[in-house]
């Protein structure tokens, strides 16, 4: 444990938006399929790593943006005592905190609707609102949207604006 500079970085430091989707996303056919796979071991290749680090780039840059430290999940991971190294694939597969971790049992699960529609919608908007781009967060958005038939950024069920926090300036977010 350690002091946060404010709520805003305890929120961006949550990587399950930046992990939970992209794996979920990736391996939808198999979720819808039945499953029987385990998550990060069986799920996380070295593509869906890729795809793990860039929405992790975007995550770290808006940290950047609002003089805010966002720490990459892998780094975390090895602080926090779940990971043993600083990558984006073979770290998640072979982390002991994430070993026999079993897929969702289907696609309507908290790591698409909780870590889309709170979390990474959340991001993509006080991006917006600060001038960062985000174009693989949004991809994911809008992938996701599709696959679930349901359109997470028009829910906004977590945005700045429901948190009254839009039109802020980055040094009123940075003295929240």
């Amino acid at each position: 444990m350690e002091p946060a500079h404010n709520v805003i970085q305890t929120s961006l430091q949550n990587a399950n938006p930046v992990i939970h989707p992209a794996v979920s996303l990736t391996n939808a056919a198999r979720i819808e399929g039945g499953g029987g796979f385990l998550f990060y071991e069986e799920g996380v290749t070295d593509s869906v790593g890729r795809i793990i680090e860039a929405v992790d780039r975007e995550r770290i840059a808006i940290g950047e943006r609002l003089g805010i430290t966002i720490l990459p999940d892998p780094k975390i991971g090895i602080r926090q005592g779940y990971m043993r190294e600083n990558n984006y694939s073979s770290a998640y597969r072979e982390a002991p905190g994430f070993l026999s971790i079993p897929a969702q049992p289907k696609l309507d699960h908290r790591y698409i609707n909780e870590d889309v529609g709170y979390g990474l919608v959340f991001m993509s908007e006080l991006a917006k609102q600060i001038g960062v781009e985000t174009p693989s967060i949004n991809a994911i958005i809008q992938i996701t949207s599709v696959l679930m038939n349901h359109d997470y950024a028009a829910e906004a069920l977590r945005t700045p604006e429901s948190l009254g926090i839009a039109g802020l300036s980055v040094t009123e977010l940075y003295n929240l």
